[in-house]
Formats: C-alpha cells, sequence, structure tokens
C-alpha cells in the first residue's frame, strides 16, 4: 500500500522553526522526485520546494533562503526544515512524489505561525 505521511507541523511564534517530514512506504523512494506543496485559506496549493532524484533542489522565492528540503533515499524519508517562519507560511503542507506520470501525495500537515 503506497503512503505518504506527513509529521512535524504545530502551532510556532514568527521567527521560530519547525521540521517537517514525510515518510514514503510502498513504493520505489529512491526514483521519485519529492514537493513539497502548500495551501493556505482561500488560496491555491503552491509548490514550496522540490528535489530530484539527483539531488538538484529548487525553492520558492518566497521561502528561499530560509526553506531547506532534503532527502534520505535509505529511510524512505524527506524533510523541509523551515527556519525564520512568518505568519503567511501559515497552511497546510503536503508532500508529493512524482515520477511521471505518476503522483503520490500525503495528507497534508498543518503548519500555523503566530505573529
Amino acid at each position: 500500500q503506497v503512503q505518504l505521511v506527513e509529521s512535524g507541523g504545530g502551532l510556532v511564534q514568527s521567527g521560530g522553526s519547525l521540521r517537517l517530514s514525510c515518510a514514503a512506504s510502498g513504493f520505489m523512494f529512491g526514483i521519485y522526485t519529492v514537493r513539497w506543496y502548500r495551501q493556505a485559506p482561500g488560496k491555491q496549493r503552491e509548490l514550496v520546494a522540490f528535489m530530484t532524484t539527483g539531488g538538484t533542489t529548487n525553492y520558492a522565492a518566497s521561502v528561499k533562503g530560509r526553506f531547506t528540503i532534503s532527502r534520505e533515499n535509505a529511510k524512505n524519508t524527506v524533510w523541509l526544515q523551515m527556519n525564520s517562519l512568518k505568519p503567511e507560511d501559515t497552511a497546510v503542507y503536503y508532500c508529493n512524489a512524482n515520477r511521471d506520470p505518476i503522483d503520490y501525495w500525503g495528507q497534508g500537515t498543518q503548519v500555523t505561525v503566530s505573529p
């Protein structure tokens, strides 16, 4: 059974940090590009960061320099380290694993940043 399970969300004050985890199972995680998306209330889902199988990373301009994506294929896990959090980072964060045409999604984890 394919699963992506996010954890690590919560409530944090502005300027604080959180580390999101996404544990994968049921598929060959190492050959998939992994992405973190987020969706704030009333807004479209947006791409936050991705990491390819070769380790190439890219970030949304709004999080560059504050967020870091990493993965460890041996643990079937991808992380999103979020520093210097801002209230506008408040959203549900989703983990995605993609190898076209296959797309797997996690259930999401809520991140709330208070002013």
